[in-house]
């Protein structure tokens, strides 16, 4: 019996020695690093992606493509930080800050695993960076003054050279004085597409829109980064009704990219007569869609990315908008006395002996603003709104419209939606009332 024990103990220490010895050789050895982010597209050295035959280029309402040339296998692109004049609206031009003439600068747009040279040039007069935010690369190559690089001073001209590692979608701005910098408008996206041949995988319609806002006094024209009181908010740097509008076609997959450069709002963005899902953010993509709880207002906070996809099946024109309702508000909005159900009597006519054309403001909420007629101050906008087919639409700020349409060719602005007959609402005929049994009031 004893025998018997000493053979069995023996088995299982061989055994057991063979298990750990199969554990150990499964561990990395114990001087080795993490692989970094980079790395693995670093060994792969991967072509240029091409547009359209690697990924469906992006469209950017009210913006643009930042260009680029290839030289040696890199995607060479400059960024000119620099004053520029910006249209925000028809009747408010602002003398603010830019990335190669506009606020948000122009989208740069590239494939996983692209290697890029970017060029950034400061025509500013005070010293800039670039941080390119949300993308893992490279310390050296972060953008932070004085942490991991020298400020870029006026007239100078710098070099970021670095992979993309993963698709996704980001941002990129200054991290040198910052709360100024990106307050007067230094704020830019990014999109690193998935590198797909099959364009049957890949959204029909693949939309990008920076959110941000500012403090702009009425009747000035420079931005005030100091002040926290913001009243112009911004879609790709237009507000309603200067906002471009997003078409698709019917049974086009529709994704959407929002990221938010705000200083200090976060803005709950609300989809009519859609639900979405979020698919993205700037640490990645979902795995799994079909596990996604259906959304209709998807919230963008300040220093992040949301990615939303919905299939465009209902057909109109479909306003979309920040559910901050001072955030639909454009810049005589705000901060104006609340006059809400007072009685002006007689008032504006005998001050229009003093002063022709006036007219109390804001009685019945912020509809008046839009059609009183007075003048206003040079270079500032009120509730513009915009007219639609039955009537003005009293909406500014951060808004704007998605036109889904059937039997379209192009993706050029199709103008207002045909609504076929008896789909609209309007007033309740008297047998309607008698055939429900509704009664005035």
């Amino acid at each position: 019996m004893t025998q018997l024990i000493k053979i069995i103990l023996l088995i299982l220490c061989c055994f057991s020695n063979v298990v750990f010895a199969e554990d150990d050789a499964a561990l990395p050895p114990e001087d080795s690093d993490p692989p970094r982010p980079w790395e693995k597209d670093a060994l792969e050295d991967l072509p240029p992606g091409e547009p359209d035959n690697d990924y469906t280029p992006a469209v950017v309402p009210n913006g643009r493509t930042a260009e680029y040339k290839i030289v040696d296998g890199y995607k060479v692109f400059h960024l000119t930080a620099e004053p520029i004049e910006w249209e925000i609206a028809d009747g408010l031009k602002v003398h603010t800050w830019g990335y190669n003439g506009s606020s948000p600068g122009p989208l740069i747009e590239v494939a996983e695993g692209d290697r890029v040279r970017i060029y950034v040039t400061n025509k500013l007069p005070t010293p800039t960076t670039v941080h390119w935010h949300g993308v893992l690369i490279n310390c050296g190559m972060d953008g932070v003054s004085g942490l991991t690089q020298p400020v870029i001073p006026p007239g100078q001209t710098f070099l970021y050279e670095f992979i993309f590692p993963d698709s996704g979608t980001f941002m990129y701005h200054p991290h040198h004085q910052t709360m100024t910098q990106e307050g007067m408008g230094l704020v830019g996206m990014i999109i690193v597409h998935k590198r797909e041949p099959d364009p049957e995988k890949r959204p029909d319609r693949d939309f990008s829109i920076m959110l941000h806002e500012w403090t702009i006094d009425v009747g000035t024209a420079r931005p005030n980064p100091l002040d926290m009181t913001f009243n112009i908010l911004t879609m790709n740097g237009k507000v309603m009704p200067a906002t471009e509008p997003l078409v698709a076609k019917l049974g086009d997959t529709v994704w959407i990219r929002y990221g938010n450069l705000s200083a200090m709002d976060h803005h709950p963005i609300h989809l009519h007569g859609y639900n979405f899902k979020i698919i993205g953010t700037d640490g990645g993509w979902a795995s799994d869609k079909s596990v996604l709880v259906p959304e209709t207002t998807v919230l963008v906070p300040v220093g992040a990315v949301k990615v939303t996809e919905f299939l465009a099946n209902n057909p109109g024109d479909w306003i979309f908008h920040c559910h901050m309702t001072h955030h639909i508000m454009n810049q005589m909005g705000h901060q104006f006395p609340n006059m809400l159900g007072m009685d002006v009597g007689d008032l504006d006519e005998k001050i229009r002996q003093l002063i022709p054309g006036y007219k109390t403001l804001g009685t019945t909420g912020m509809h008046d603003m839009t059609e009183s007629g007075m003048p206003i101050p040079p270079n500032s906008i009120p509730m513009l709104g915009f007219d639609g087919q039955f009537g003005k639409t009293v909406l500014g700020g951060m808004a704007n419209v998605l036109r889904v349409r059937e039997n379209i060719d192009t993706y050029e602005d199709p103008g207002p939606y045909k609504f076929p007959e008896g789909s609209v609402a309007a007033p309740a005929t008297e047998e309607e009332l008698e055939r429900d049994g509704i009664k005035r009031r």
